[in-house]
Parts: C-alpha cells; sequence; structure tokens
C-alpha cells in the first residue's frame, strides 16, 4: 500500500497529521513528554511503514510528517538507548527529506545532525563526523556563520571532536557555539547551559580542571533554574561538576553531588538505563575506601543537540 494508491493517501496522510499534532517535538531532556512518545510509538511505527515516497509527486502527502514522526520517535529511543532500532528510523527520515528537497536543504541539516548523534552514541565516531561536518555546511550556507542553528552544529561537532580525543580540535569549536548561544539567547538560557557544560568537559580532559569547575557550576546553576532540582539534566551536571571536583583533589566535595545526580537519575531512567550504570560507578569510585588514589570516574556523553531546531527547539541531553 502506497500513499499514491487511489484513496489510500488521503486517510494516511491525515492519519500521520493527527500523529504529528500529538507527538511531542522535544525528546532530548524532555522526560515529561517520554510517557506519550511510549503510547505513541507503536502507532507512529505502523503509520510510517505504511508511506512509501513517490518521486513523481513534488508535493506528496504526508511526506513531511513522515519523515519528522520518523526523527522524532528515532531521537525517543535514542534516549532509552535503543540505539540499534534508533538508526534505521533516523536514515530513512534522513533519506526521504534528502529526496524531497536535495542535498542542501537546512532540514536535511537537521536529519543529518540527528542521525550523527545517534552514530556518536553508537561509538562509530568516524561515521558520526562527515555528517556532522555536512550538516555544519549546510546551515553555515544557509543561514550565515553566527546563526542559532550554526551554533548547536558546532557543539556536536565539538562532542564528537573530543569523544575522538583531539581535544584542541574541540575545543575552538565549542567556545564558539557558546558564543553564538549567549549572543543569541543571554546569558542564563538553557542552550548556554548546553554550550557550558560542554566547553567544561573538554577543559577536564585537558587536564585544566580549574578552568572548568566555575563553567560546570554556571551549567548547573543555569539547569537547575530553568528545569527545578530533580530534572535528569540537573543530574548530568551534578555528575560532571563531581568529577571535576574529582580532579581537583576535593571528594568531599564530590561526594555528595553524584550521590544527588545517581538519584535523580534512577528516578528518570530506572536502575537498568547506561546513565544509571555510569552515574552508579562514579558514585562508587569517590566513596571512601582507604585505598589511596582513586581511578578516575567518567563524565556522562558530553550534551548533543537535535530535533526540530527552528521548529520547536533544540534538546539537549544524554
Amino acid at each position: 500500500m502506497t500513499t499514491s494508491a487511489t484513496g489510500s493517501g488521503d486517510w494516511l496522510a491525515v492519519v500521520l497529521g493527527l500523529l504529528r499534532a500529538d507527538a511531542p517535538g522535544r525528546v532530548m531532556g524532555a522526560p515529561e513528554d517520554w510517557p506519550r512518545w511510549a503510547v505513541l510509538l507503536p502507532h507512529v511505527l505502523a503509520a510510517t511503514g505504511h508511506f512509501e515516497p513517490d518521486p513523481g509527486l513534488r508535493e506528496q502527502p504526508g511526506r513531511p510528517e513522515t519523515s519528522w514522526l520518523l526523527d522524532r520517535a528515532a531521537t525517543y529511543l535514542q534516549v532509552h538507548a535503543r540505539l540499534s532500532e534508533a538508526l534505521p528510523l533516523a536514515e530513512r527520515a534522513l533519506a526521504i527529506d534528502e529526496a524531497a528537497y536535495g542535498p542542501d536543504h537546512p532540514t536535511v541539516g537537521i536529519r543529518l545532525s540527528d542521525l550523527a548523534t545517534i552514530w556518536q552514541d553508537l561509538g562509530q565516531l568516524e561515521r558520526a563526523r562527515p555528517l556532522a561536518e555536512r550538516a555544519l555546511a549546510i546551515d553555515e550556507a544557509a543561514y550565515g556563520p553566527g546563526h542559532p542553528d550554526v551554533g548547536t552544529d558546532l557543539n556536536n561537532l565539538a562532542t564528537i571532536w573530543k569523544d575522538l580525543g583531539q581535544l584542541e580540535r574541540a575545543r575552538p569549536l565549542a567556545e564558539r557555539a557558546l558564543a553564538i548561544a549567549e549572543a543569541a539567547y543571554g546569558p542564563g538560557h538553557p542552550e548556554v547551559g548546553i554550550r557550558l557544560n560542554n566547553l567544561a568537559l573538554i577543559w577536564k580532559d585537558l587536564g585544566q580542571p580549574e578552568q572548568a569547575r566555575p563553567l560546570a557550576e554556571q551549567a548547573l546553576a543555569i539547569a537547575e533554574a530553568a528545569y527545578g532540582p530533580d530534572h535528569p539534566t540537573v543530574g548530568i551536571r551534578l555528575n560532571n561538576l563531581a568529577l571535576i571536583w574529582q580532579d581537583l583533589g576535593q571528594p568531599e566535595q564530590a561526594r555528595p553531588l553524584a550521590e544527588r545526580a545517581l538519584a535523580i537519575g534512577e528516578a528518570a531512567y530506572g536502575p537498568d538505563h547506561p546513565t544509571v550504570g555510569v552515574l552508579r560507578r562514579n558514585l562508587a569510585i569517590l566513596m571512601p575506601s582507604g585505598s589511596g588514589a582513586s581511578p578516575a570516574g567518567n563524565p556522562l556523553p558530553a550534551e548533543q543537540q537535535g530535533g526540530q531546531r527552528g521548529e520547536e527547539g533544540a534538546d539537549g541531553g544524554v
């Protein structure tokens, strides 16, 4: 069954439109919207599974809804560590939009960026990097070098270079992303908090925890003011600040932050999520053992951004 078959396209386009209207656009860092996505996901997968692009139709009913739903469903699965399920949805969303708009359209840039974050979470950094670089090139050409969407692309590419261990490549991108966010949104905006957190992690990895600490503290304060004390983004920031205090040789400052981060993570994700495993291991490292120097803990992944840039706001999260 295809959307170009007589009659079938009409009802499918209506269903896809209703699903898009109901599905929350924010997924990363939006736990309040996850229960609705859990309900809608099987219906989204069923409806989008019926859609087949028709290259003979320039404006095919249901096409933009399908790619949007696939992209958002992929991000929901990504947040819940179901990466092997997320990947083909993100790839299909990209293919639909490339066929519809051509290779250099800003919507294609969004899909490239989101697919790159999934490959990054899968540990396939050399697959992620060219996608993120292409997204950056598309948005710079479309919007200019100081646009907020360009800042998002810079942020994401910086996190990939960081994960590749190329910190001197990552740092100027992260600094530029922070400057763009501060100019666009002001100093206390959640977007600025994402950039501060990621730049702090780069300084930490460069062996400069004293440079990292004030950035991480500011990122935490922004998240608490924006989301409240129990949001998973706050948990991420607490964990990362705890590890910076550990690097500064202050485990007594680090431990209560790590304890709070674990409690938030368990409440948000459940006990078996990979993020909670990282938080639990980090707290164990910080507990007194009497065995001398403690091993280094693991920061949570730098906060990627993706989805609905220019539509419903970028979301940072695990």
